[in-house]
């Protein structure tokens, strides 16, 4: 019998899970393995922890795996990627295959087959598959360059607008909110800590934004609203992608059904909310699947796969 593992290796934790060709396993969560959110020996330590759990649970040892996929935000990243190969080549049996987080919570939902899934976490992306197989994205480019709709958006952009308010003399429980998270006693210190190098984790403070807006403070309800049309217009791009790679079937085009998945997605109900009305003025009918995606399910099927489809870049 052989033995597959799934990795979803997110920012703030990871998850593990094993199983056979037919069946899972074995679960476990740890703390995060990217390099680009903990150090060498954090992610080590993690890593290590995960992979004793599952041998308790399951009596099997981690060289015996033979094929593991992980998914992570940051799959380009030198850092990220060489520093996976380096520690999973160590301490995990078998082929080792990286792909992007959006892939694997891709795979969770539609198992190869056709369909569009918008993630947002702590970052955000959206892929979709054709009929071809092949598979397009859009966004996913990190906290500095895009992450529309994740928690870093919510927490930054809630910044901002909460001292646009101020300018606008409108009111707002937003800065009250953060500096209170961070123990600050002023504005200024409110300022100052959120523009130190390196920033804070603004990502932190997405809970307390989706929880203002459900209450009704127009600030925060901006904001939530504008991610979740961010995503959407994100997802329209990849839906008109994936339009185009199949204009030549000769078929009536029809609009893939749309999965979510990640922290933002499944909890914060303004975002989906939104996300869901936008698309569905576009596109009429539209399906939005009830169930988030499961990612780690998606690495471990991937990992049962012999191959990897092909991926057309943005």
């Amino acid at each position: 019998m052989q033995y597959f593992l799934g990795v979803d290796a997110g920012g703030t934790k990871t998850e593990f899970v094993m199983g056979d060709e037919s069946r899972e396993v074995a679960r476990v969560r740890a703390g995060t393995i990217k390099r680009m959110k903990a150090d060498a020996a954090t992610a080590e330590a993690n890593l290590q922890t995960a992979l004793g759990e599952l041998r308790a649970q399951t009596g099997i040892a981690a060289g015996a795996i033979a094929r593991c996929c992980i998914g992570t935000a940051g799959e380009t990243v030198p850092l990220v990627v060489n520093w996976l190969r380096e520690a999973f080549a160590r301490h995990v049996g078998g082929e080792l295959v990286i792909v992007g987080d959006v892939e694997i919570a891709l795979d969770s939902a539609f198992f190869g087959k056709r369909g569009v899934l918008v993630l947002a976490g702590t970052g955000s992306n959206t892929a979709g598959r054709a009929a071809t197989g092949a598979i397009v994205t859009a966004g996913g480019w990190g906290p500095a360059l895009a992450d529309q709709g994740s928690g870093h958006f919510l927490g930054l952009e809630a910044l901002r607008r909460g001292f646009l308010a101020i300018d606008q003399q409108r009111g707002t429980r937003v800065l009250d909110l953060a500096r209170d998270f961070w123990k600050l006693d002023s504005l200024s210190e409110l300022i100052e800590f959120a523009n130190a190098n390196p920033a804070p984790e603004f990502s932190r403070l997405a809970p307390l934004v989706v929880a203002a807006a459900e209450e009704g403070d127009a600030v925060a309800k901006e904001v939530a609203e504008q991610g979740g049309a961010d995503l959407a217009m994100l997802a329209g791009l990849v839906i008109e992608r994936i339009r185009g790679l199949e204009a030549g079937s000769g078929a009536m085009f029809e609009v893939p059904a749309v999965a979510i998945a990640g922290s933002i997605l499944e909890r914060a109900a303004p975002v989906r909310d939104a996300l869901a009305a936008e698309l569905r003025k576009r596109y009429l009918g539209i399906a939005m699947m009830a169930e988030p995606a499961d990612p780690p399910a998606g690495a471990l099927w991937r990992a049962r796969q012999q191959t990897r489809p092909a991926v057309v870049s943005s």
